[in-house]
């Protein structure tokens, strides 16, 4: 799990930043997440169309992804399996100018 403020969040982290209305992306492809489930409250936009996604029009993120776009300064999470994909989806967000 990734996010700028702190590159490596534990579960708990993760679970007390939910709370906090943080959105977490997760960055699996579709298959990982019919294998091995969707984690509860994320959006799954695999690595591949991160970049894309993150320079949608907001109006087709929402009808795509079924979430309200997130703005360059809102609270983002990404995750992946092990954490490498979720640390590159981290450098994508920040090389376009999400903080």
């Amino acid at each position: 799990l990734c996010a700028a403020a702190e590159p490596n969040l534990s579960y708990q982290e993760l679970k007390d930043l939910k709370k906090a209305n943080v959105l977490h992306i997760d960055v699996r492809e579709r298959w990982e997440i019919d294998r091995f489930g969707k984690i509860p409250e994320s959006i799954n936009i695999p690595l591949g169309e991160l970049m894309e996604a993150l320079q949608m029009d907001p109006m087709d993120f929402k009808q795509q992804y079924n979430q309200k776009m997130p703005s360059k300064s809102d609270p983002v999470v990404f995750s992946c399996l092990a954490g490498t994909r979720s640390k590159q989806a981290l450098g994508f967000a920040m090389s376009l100018g999400f903080s």
